[in-house]
């Protein structure tokens, strides 16, 4: 057989910060099939929540040519390390210790980050994110990039740019309408409120999602997605806020005694897998081409010019916003938003001295 031409761009790439697993597709039996993989990228910074520095970043990139250019790979699966998250979007305290106040190097680091959004949206293979705890702010932007997502019930999906300094402009702000219509995606983009898993399936947020707690033995529901009501001794349900604050306590207690058990994530993660497998490749690809167009369209026609004002807001709020979560303390990592609207509405000038007044505490 003749060999092929290798049209990877950094043929044979070392991964430092993502681990890159080929695993055997697995036939409608579950038995593995002989010579074609499923690509598995897995953002690996567990002690930072899976955030992507620049150097991960691209890695993502180099990881999605790859699997997008190998012929015996079928899907991609794009995940996270560990239990907890599967990306909490950029790495904050980078943005916060080199890239604040540097526009134009934040600008670079923006090619870079639209480039790994368009690495996913041109795969020649259906990418499956597999969303094993929380995908906040950019990791909640890649996320959507992918073509399917299949989600522990315990994930969490949000933004945080707002709140932090930012706008979600590197794919949110373009994708999330599509989801989820134009009002639930305005809430989301500029409340920055926490949907749990149960909330973002009804909403057509991701493809199915699976229980990941586990009671001596057995699988149950996040017991955390029922905090507005409370369900008595007697059955009846309850409503108001002094019982949902109960509610929530008795599901945390209830978590206590729970283990966290990924396999049935896994499961419906092969499963989906296998169905893409039982297709005719090209047709697929055609299909997935046309289907992405419809994210294309608002990403291409926006990508560039946010990422210019992105870049511009690392003077201004980016700055102040990334070192607000970099030094302040669990729990006060938010800027004086009364106080920075206040002194603005005064005529203040944006410098350090306006950055430090509306600091959260430090100690």
């Amino acid at each position: 057989m003749e060999s092929f031409k290798n049209h990877d761009l950094v043929p044979n790439f070392e991964f430092k910060e993502i681990d890159y697993q080929l695993k055997p597709c697995l036939d409608a039996q579950g038995q593995p099939v002989q010579g074609l993989f499923n690509a598995w990228i897995i953002l690996d910074n567990q002690k930072q929540l899976n955030s992507y520095t620049t150097q991960m970043v691209k890695e993502v990139i180099l990881a999605f040519r790859m699997a997008s250019n190998s012929r015996n790979v079928v899907c991609v699966v794009f995940t996270g390390a560990g239990d907890r998250a599967f990306c909490t979007g950029g790495n904050t305290k980078e943005y916060a210790e080199y890239y604040a106040g540097q526009p134009e190097e934040y600008r670079q680091y923006m090619r870079l980050f639209n480039d790994m959004v368009t690495a996913i949206l041109h795969c020649d293979k259906p990418v499956i994110c597999r969303v094993n705890g929380m995908r906040i702010a950019g990791g909640q932007e890649i996320g959507m990039a992918c073509d399917f997502s299949v989600a522990s019930d315990m994930a969490l999906f949000g933004q945080a740019g707002p709140k932090h300094g930012s706008a979600p402009d590197g794919g949110s702000t373009d994708f999330l309408p599509l989801f989820v219509g134009i009002e639930q995606a305005m809430s989301s983009l500029t409340l920055c409120e926490i949907w749990s898993a149960h909330k973002a399936q009804r909403l057509g947020l991701v493809t199915e999602i699976v229980p990941a707690l586990k009671k001596e033995g057995e699988f149950i529901a996040n017991p955390l997605v029922i905090t507005d009501r409370w369900i008595g001794d007697t059955g009846q349900i309850v409503y108001g806020e002094s019982k949902a604050g109960e509610a929530k306590q008795a599901a945390k207690d209830l978590m206590k005694q729970c283990e966290v058990d990924l396999s049935k994530l896994d499961e419906a993660v092969d499963k989906l897998c296998t169905a893409l497998l039982l297709t005719v490749p090209g047709c697929i690809t055609k299909t997935l081409e046309s289907s992405r167009k419809h994210k294309l369209a608002h990403w291409d026609r926006n990508r560039e010019t946010n990422r210019a004002w992105l870049g511009l807001n690392m003077m201004t709020e980016g700055k102040a916003g990334f070192k607000a979560f970099n030094e302040g303390i669990k729990g006060h990592r938010e800027l004086d938003f009364i106080k920075l609207r206040q002194m603005l509405a005064q005529g203040e000038r944006w410098g350090d001295e306006l950055i430090d007044a509306v600091m959260p505490p430090t100690e």
